[in-house]
């Protein structure tokens, strides 16, 4: 008799748990992205996830469903709105030169 094997989803929110590991996660994110703006969008969806999608709607001045959209992953957003998003997150952009 073999026994059956069940796969549940992964969900990275949940285990976005301190601000350091959003921001390692959205670090690690940006670097593998190879510039894909909807691959960073959905990584700050998962830190929105993390935190509260309601909260970071309202801090962003967005709709919830506006903000799921924004960051599905499925388009990339205008930079208006990920500047919105990231400073409700709590997201500090930084720039270096390579």
């Amino acid at each position: 008799m073999s026994k059956k094997i069940v796969l549940e989803d992964y969900d990275v929110a949940e285990h976005l748990r301190t601000p350091q590991e959003m921001a390692a996660y959205l670090d690690a994110c940006i670097e593998e992205s190879d510039g894909d703006a909807a691959f960073i969008a959905k990584a700050l969806g998962d830190i929105a996830r993390a935190q509260g999608m309601s909260k970071v709607a309202r801090d962003a001045g967005l709709s919830r469903e506006s903000l799921y959209k924004a960051l599905s992953g499925e388009r990339s957003p205008d930079f208006a709105t990920i500047l919105k998003v990231t400073r409700a997150l709590g997201v500090k952009l930084h720039a270096t030169m390579m």
